[in-house]
């Protein structure tokens, strides 16, 4: 708190008028005199204190309604911080030196506090100018019913006191300023915390609720979360654009690596089943790979959610692209144990995987697309640019090395199982 009382020239601002010649110590009597009128109203103001919050806090009922609420609820700390306040500003009129100290302490710790509780900013700032007014005016009040002649000399430190004032609504604000700050910090924080619990698996029951609300979705609903990686960092936004569409209700949750979506199922078109995530309105992000998991129920959930938007992830080719679990059951199973996975595709394809490069990689290829086409010679060649003959050549050649035969229905799903782990495993 600066003094509540300093000479007009110490408070000028801009460029400073050249004062008309007066008689010599003119300028320290009329000080003198005012500061002897300023600590008589003060000293006056400070033995009728109870008095002063009183008025103060009828005016706060009336005139703010955030106030008006505030005492409501506690009517006693209402008017113990007004009480305070009062003191050590009037108590700054008596020693602007002694007292300046614990005045901005005062002031600081009323504008944390307001910040904590909520009461918007404008409310509180409103309170500090309604008590500056109220000081004043009493001030006034007792030096015409003492002195009345003597009120003209307190023109001569009003200025001070409005500095004052001033001064303390700033510091309010800052106080106000920083807290909120603080307290988003924690309340980001806070998030960050109960969103990796849920990720992770490791969140408490009991804290459902809370990370229900700090996250703004519903304890129960349908969830399915998406992972996303890859693509330039700078575009993490554009990414998470093209993973999740506009409109879902979604909490962001920002890793090392990779960074989680979840998702409300049916919150918006294009999410009311575990489908891939519209992206026909956003270009593709070169390197770009998401994740989609199945939906589960519930936030207590979300870690399972994680676990399966991992495995799609997973099996998202390194180029980048859009992998939802739900499509590619039998590569999640691989990937879910690439052991067992490699081990099942050397047994099956051994023979193959041993050829020369060029003839093993025309041979997988074969099989491959004769696969995708659901066992049609005439569409795989038609693919592959041969003679459907050529196709069954091959496929025979297949069957004669792996001793198994693709009329064998469990013969063909070991060998889209195989051919599968081959192509996610490859590392």
């Amino acid at each position: 708190m600066q003094h509540a009382v300093r000479s007009r020239a110490a408070i000028r601002t801009g460029l400073t008028p050249v004062p008309r010649p007066r008689t010599p110590g003119v300028t320290s009597l009329i000080d003198a005199d005012a500061l002897r009128v300023l600590h008589r109203a003060a000293r006056t103001l400070l033995d009728d204190l109870p008095d002063l919050t009183d008025r103060l806090v009828a005016l706060l009922q009336e005139q703010e309604p955030a106030y008006r609420a505030a005492v409501t609820k506690d009517a006693a700390a209402t008017w113990q911080e007004a009480h305070r306040s009062l003191r050590h500003s009037v108590a700054s009129l008596l020693d602007p030196r002694g007292a300046r100290d614990a005045a901005r302490r005062c002031s600081w710790r009323i504008g944390a506090a307001r910040a904590e509780q909520g009461l918007p900013l404008d409310a509180l700032l409103h309170a500090f100018r309604l008590g500056g007014s109220l000081v004043w005016q009493r001030l006034v009040e007792e030096t015409s019913r003492a002195a009345p002649e003597d009120v003209r000399l307190l023109v001569h430190v009003a200025a001070d006191v409005w500095n004052f004032v001033d001064e303390h609504c700033t510091l309010v604000a800052d106080a106000y300023r920083q807290t909120e700050w603080q307290i988003g910090r924690r309340r980001e924080n806070r998030a960050r915390l109960l969103a990796a619990g849920l990720l992770d698996g490791t969140g408490r029951i009991a804290d459902l609720p809370e990370a229900a609300r700090a996250l703004d979705l519903p304890e129960q609903g349908r969830y399915v979360v998406v992972a996303v990686t890859g693509g330039p960092p700078a575009r993490s936004d554009a990414a998470r654009a093209v993973a999740v569409p506009s409109g879902a209700r979604v909490h962001w949750h920002a890793g090392p690596e990779v960074d989680y979506g979840i998702v409300l199922v049916g919150a918006v078109e294009g999410l009311t089943d575990p489908g891939p995530p519209r992206t026909a309105s956003h270009a593709p992000v070169p390197g770009l790979r998401i994740g989609v998991g199945s939906p589960v129920e519930g936030l207590a959930a979300v870690g399972d959610a994680r676990r399966l938007a991992d495995t799609a992830l997973d099996i998202c080719p390194a180029a980048g692209g859009t992998v939802r679990l739900a499509d590619q059951l039998p590569a999640a199973l691989v990937v879910s144990s690439p052991e067992l996975g490699r081990a099942l595709a050397e047994k099956v394809l051994g023979p193959l995987l041993r050829l020369e490069p060029a003839d093993r990689e025309v041979l997988l290829d074969t099989l491959t697309t004769w696969l995708e086409c659901d066992g049609s010679a005439q569409r795989a060649g038609e693919r592959l640019y041969c003679h459907r003959n050529t196709v069954l050549n091959r496929l025979r050649r297949c069957e004669q090395l792996t001793g198994r035969s693709l009329a064998r229905p469990a013969d063909v799903v070991e060998f889209s199982l195989a051919l599968t782990a081959r192509r996610v495993l490859r590392d």
